[in-house]
Parts: C-alpha cells; sequence; structure tokens
C-alpha cells in the first residue's frame, strides 16, 4: 500500500469526497454537501484514501451541532480492499481519540441481495480489522398509504391524559417494539429512548394512544410525531403482546387522518414478531442498519482541540 495516501478532509473538498461514485444510490441518505451546510459533517471528521490521485475509499463522521454524545461513523464506501478501509479507519480513529461506532446503512434484505453483498463486504471486513465489532441490525419501514388491518373491537385506545400517565406505563415495559431514531436520541441527545422518551420526544401528551381492554386495563402505548423529519411511530411498547397489530395499526390511522403520506418506524431485525405485524400493517422495509460498536470502549479518549 506504499502508493496510499490517507488524509482528512480540507474545506472546500466536498467535491473531491463526491468524486467516488456512490455504490448504492437506492439508499436514501442526506447528500454530504448538505451535510457540511447543516453542520453535521466537518471536513476534520472526514476521511479519505486516494491512489494515483483517486478516492479509493472514504469515511464520514458525524455530530449534529449542539449534540452531547460522540460523532458516529455515518457513511464509509470501499472501491478497494479491506486493508485500505482498515488503514483509513484506524488513522481517523487516532486523531478522533479512538474508534467510534459505525451505522453501516445497506438497502432492505441486503444479507439475500448479491449485487449488495459485492459492495458491503468490503467496507464491513474493514471495519472490523479496525476493531469494530457487528453487534446487531436495526430495519427502517415506511407505510404508505397501504390499507390498514380492520380494528376487532376487542379493545379501546384512547389519548394519554398526562405525562405521568407515560411514564409509568413506560416504567413497566422491558423491551419496547418499537423505537425510532433510538441511535440519533442517545448520540445527539444523550437519550435512552427506551426509558425515557419524553426527554426526547416533544409530542404533546395527548400524541400519545393508550390500549385498553374491556375493562379498561392498560395494554400498552404508542408514541407518534406528526411534525418530526417526517412523521412516526416513535415508541411501541407492550404490556400484551395480543394488542400490538391493533395499537399499530390505529397509531398509523390517526397520523393518516392528521395528513400523514408516510410513517416511519423502526425495529430490531431479531424481533421477528414485531416485524412481521409491521409488514401486515402495510409497513415495507426500506433500510437496514447494522450496528459496529468498538470492541473496547475503554479505548476512546477525548480528542486533542
Amino acid at each position: 500500500m506504499t502508493d496510499l495516501v490517507v488524509r482528512p478532509l480540507v474545506a472546500d473538498e466536498e467535491k473531491l469526497f463526491e468524486s467516488m461514485p456512490d455504490p448504492l444510490p437506492q439508499l436514501r441518505q442526506v447528500a454530504y454537501a448538505e451535510g457540511l451546510a447543516g453542520g453535521g459533517y466537518r471536513p476534520e471528521h472526514t476521511w479519505i484514501a486516494l491512489r494515483a490521485g483517486r478516492v479509493v475509499g472514504r469515511a464520514a463522521w458525524v455530530l449534529p451541532p449542539g449534540s452531547v454524545g460522540a460523532p458516529w461513523l455515518e457513511r464509509f464506501d470501499l472501491a478497494a480492499e479491506p486493508e485500505v478501509g482498515a488503514a483509513l479507519l484506524h488513522a481517523a480513529h487516532e486523531a478522533l481519540g479512538g474508534p467510534r461506532v459505525y451505522y453501516a446503512a445497506m438497502p432492505s434484505h441486503w444479507r439475500w441481495r448479491p449485487e449488495v453483498l459485492a459492495v458491503v463486504e468490503a467496507p464491513m471486513a474493514a471495519a472490523r480489522l479496525a476493531g469494530l465489532v457487528e453487534s446487531g441490525e436495526r430495519l427502517r419501514f415506511t407505510w404508505t398509504g397501504a390499507p390498514l388491518p380492520a380494528l376487532s373491537g376487542r379493545y379501546t385506545f384512547r389519548p394519554a391524559t398526562d405525562t405521568a400517565e407515560i411514564n409509568a406505563l413506560v416504567a413497566r415495559i422491558a423491551e419496547p417494539d418499537v423505537l425510532t431514531g433510538v441511535e440519533v436520541a442517545k448520540a445527539v441527545g444523550g437519550v435512552d429512548l427506551a426509558t425515557d422518551p419524553l426527554a426526547w420526544l416533544n409530542s404533546p401528551a395527548e400524541a400519545w394512544l393508550i390500549a385498553l381492554d374491556a375493562v379498561g386495563v392498560p395494554l400498552g402505548l404508542v408514541g407518534t410525531a406528526g411534525d418530526a423529519c417526517y412523521p412516526l411511530v416513535a415508541y411501541l411498547g407492550l404490556l400484551d403482546e395480543a394488542v400490538r397489530g391493533e395499537l399499530l395499526a390505529e397509531a398509523v390511522r390517526v397520523l393518516a387522518d392528521g395528513g400523514a403520506r408516510e410513517v416511519v418506524a423502526d425495529a430490531d431485525a431479531h424481533r421477528v414478531a414485531v416485524v412481521a405485524e409491521l409488514e401486515r400493517t402495510g409497513f415495507r422495509q426500506v433500510r437496514s442498519r447494522v450496528v459496529f460498536p468498538p470492541a473496547d470502549r475503554g479505548t476512546v479518549r477525548t480528542p486533542a482541540a
């Protein structure tokens, strides 16, 4: 790799970063220039690998303005052997104060698509060589107007009365079914969306729906956001799994009645029943994010100013 040059970008080099063809154009991603303009991307958090003046690897860590956490690796493309990508990541990690988590964006159903595997295997191998470990996968779904399942009439739904009622129910739910944007909530706001969703979501209490059985006992709740960057099911937690499908459908129905033409929801890939219910409700997978945290989080230190 004697002809390899690895370095960060400098100001006004966004065209150099973008000179590498996008290997996965089907992914909906923020353009690098747009991210620079918004302040999330910064040249010193963006690294490239060049051979003969041509970009063969690029990596961009993102940290929105005002964030309390550390930057995470959002874009990592490689048109070379994994060792080149590992060299790029090692150099950047040294400048960043240590390895940072990598959220590898993939098209839906990527594991069963040979043309996608041919693109993503090298950067994933490079991440492992650089000390990052695959630890989970989260799927993004969108609903875009598909017919919603009919309700059985076994349950009733009402808005939450206040934040105290929401917090009391959240405290009883060990593992929510849907947490949309959980990674951003943690990195930007330092908030655990699973245990303290109201610290991140700015929707009023009445935007939360509670499902009740025939005698008025709460069985689950869902928090929606119709005025975020797009309408979404932000939180869905259950005390009785039987209500999952109807609570989800009712949440989408409320958003659609409010004018939403697309609704977004995120779920862990290993939650097979949750994924199946989202699909029965008319959601379709549009993206996957494979999570690669550092193998040894203790190596992270504060970078020099």
